[in-house]
């Protein structure tokens, strides 16, 4: 390109162009975000996810000129207030290696919050065909992770690692399935897929589990979509219970609790009752030809006396001893691992509860943040579901889409909510493009109440 080209101010790269390369970042950081294994180890460790979702606000930053929506300059003003309770934190900070968590946790808190803030206005901006679309991409990322680890599964069942295969030689890693213990010399795998752990994976799939079946269930019987969303569905239910987790079960549990006053009509239905006998008679089958390695499995797994029970359970008990040092800040943003090795003999022991790590890091100061920012995406999901009522009325199109999202929407993050108070997954990419995709839906098809619609 000419100098008089540049100095004429003309873009580098055509609009269109420009707009096809931000889509296509957004829609690979919203495809990967589960995908915890695909990371090097890279000026510490980056992940597949850090490297999509920073090149995104890279290229929104760059690109776009529109003033953001309302939403979004609320959640920069929760980022803010965020940010200065975990900087105020810093100075309970007394070790070179309490820093060094410190330095990687505001890096990871910085890039999610922005990409709430891009995320919501790029899909306001874009409008209601466009959030449908990259809503899809969010919940064909699950399907792919969950696809990976059924493979997973039957290469390790016929001998094989196909994490070895593919994803060790890739990353430079050391990815494998987990392997739970042994009945009669038989190992017990749990399915991990693209995630660090199969509890991280039982957790992650229930956002698209509660989220997309109130969904499935108001369409109509011929639609398009609705043998296809019914077999996704079964098969993302199928890879949940696969991963043996506890945790995902109780948010699948409480998230149902959430859904069965608005959907209680459905629970009769062919639409709800022939998927769901169809899995449990595959299950009934596996479950017979091998009845005494589940009976002996499943007893452990219900069981709240072993180790990795109390883990879960014993992480609580640190609670009152930071209350007692340090009540309002906590000990550092990323710091329970530090502060914690003395007790458990570990560097990078998690707290097994996302609500623990929030006291013991950040304080009653953080806690009541947290709980506070939560709160206001129950309130956008409330407008949503409001929203979605009215449309109905009106008899718009989209009514019986906005409505069941915005309650499935509500589901998960109790759900999710729920789980982690014996797990922590709220601290990952998938969470934070959940909370983008919630809090931008009202504003998204707001315009169809007024008669304009996006």
């Amino acid at each position: 390109m000419s100098a008089a080209t540049l100095s004429a101010g003309r873009p580098l790269v055509a609009p269109r162009t420009q707009e096809r390369i931000v889509t296509g970042l957004f829609f690979a950081s919203l495809f990967v975000a589960t995908f915890e294994k695909v990371h090097w180890d890279v000026a510490g460790q980056i992940g597949l996810n850090d490297t999509t979702t920073i090149l995104f606000l890279i290229a929104y930053v760059a690109t776009e000129r529109r003033p953001l929506p309302r939403t979004s300059a609320i959640v920069l003003g929760f980022f803010a207030a965020f940010a200065l309770v975990y900087l105020a934190g810093y100075w309970n900070i007394d070790t070179k290696q309490g820093l060094d968590q410190f330095v990687k946790g505001m890096v990871k808190f910085v890039i999610h919050f922005a990409f709430i803030v891009a995320a919501i206005g790029y899909l306001a901006q874009r409008g209601e065909q466009f959030f449908w679309r990259a809503l899809g991409w969010f919940a064909m990322g699950f399907v792919g992770n969950a696809v990976y680890g059924i493979l997973q599964l039957g290469a390790q069942l016929a001998g094989h690692s196909l994490d070895n295969v593919f994803l060790n030689p890739l990353t430079g890693g050391a990815a494998k399935i987990n392997i739970y213990g042994a009945i009669n010399g038989q190992n017990i795998y749990r399915v991990n897929a693209l995630t660090g752990d199969p509890n991280h994976l039982g957790v992650m799939l229930v956002v698209p589990l509660l989220m997309l079946t109130p969904v499935y269930l108001r369409l109509p019987r011929r639609h398009p979509l609705k043998v296809r969303l019914a077999v996704l569905l079964a098969f993302l239910l199928l890879v949940d219970i696969a991963t043996f987790s506890r945790s995902g079960g109780l948010g699948l549990i409480v998230g149902a609790l959430v859904l069965l006053v608005p959907y209680r009509r459905f629970t009769r239905s062919r639409a709800l009752l022939y998927p769901l006998g169809i899995l449990a008679a595959l299950l009934a089958g596996v479950v017979y030809t091998k009845r005494h390695f589940f009976e002996v499995f499943l007893r452990q797994r219900v069981s709240t006396q072993g180790s990795s029970a109390n883990a879960h359970f014993a992480v609580y008990s640190f609670v009152g001893q930071i209350l007692h040092m340090h009540p309002l800040l906590g000990l550092g943003l990323n710091n329970f691992a530090v502060y914690y090795q003395f007790v458990t003999g570990q560097a990078n022991y998690g707290a097994h509860s996302y609500w623990v790590a929030i006291i013991v890091e950040s304080g009653l100061i953080g806690l009541v943040l947290w709980i506070v920012f939560l709160r206001y995406v129950f309130l956008r999901l409330l407008a949503a579901r409001r929203l979605g009522r009215l449309l109905d009325r009106l008899g718009d199109v989209e009514g019986p889409r906005v409505r069941p999202l915005a309650y499935g929407m509500t589901a998960a993050l109790v759900g999710t909510i729920a789980a982690n108070f014996f797990y922590l997954t709220m601290q990952f990419y998938y969470f934070y493009a959940f909370l983008a995709f919630a809090l931008a839906l009202p504003v998204v098809f707001a315009g169809r109440a007024r008669g304009r619609p996006g």
